[in-house]
């Protein structure tokens, strides 16, 4: 059936196509009041995308950015852990050297 015949035939025509939209005239008022028209799209081939372009960059300042916002956050407690556990080793072997165990013998 040629478009011209379906035009004519006054029945329900497809949306999207002929000119025709939901509009004021349609099922709840859906869309725009007036036919859109002038709408333009463009696309590219997935072959002639350059899909990384960038990426090793970005990711390289977007971790540095989020590393250097949450550094403050973890580095704290963390140094503070591991300079009491370097503490509590030393004290360890000082308690069960002989020096140690003469200066707290029981």
């Amino acid at each position: 059936m040629r478009p011209t015949q379906i035009l004519r035939s006054g029945g329900e025509l497809p949306i999207g196509k002929y000119g025709h939209y939901l509009n004021k005239d349609t099922w709840g008022h859906l869309g725009c009041v007036l036919p859109q028209k002038g709408i333009i799209t463009y696309g590219i081939s997935a072959n002639r995308q350059n899909v990384l372009a960038g990426a090793a960059n970005d990711a390289v300042f977007n971790t540095w950015r989020r590393f250097s916002t949450q550094v403050f956050y973890w580095a704290p407690p963390l140094l503070a852990a591991y300079y009491a556990m370097d503490w509590a080793m030393k004290r360890n072997e000082y308690l069960n050297s002989k020096a140690g165990r003469a200066e707290f013998k029981e």
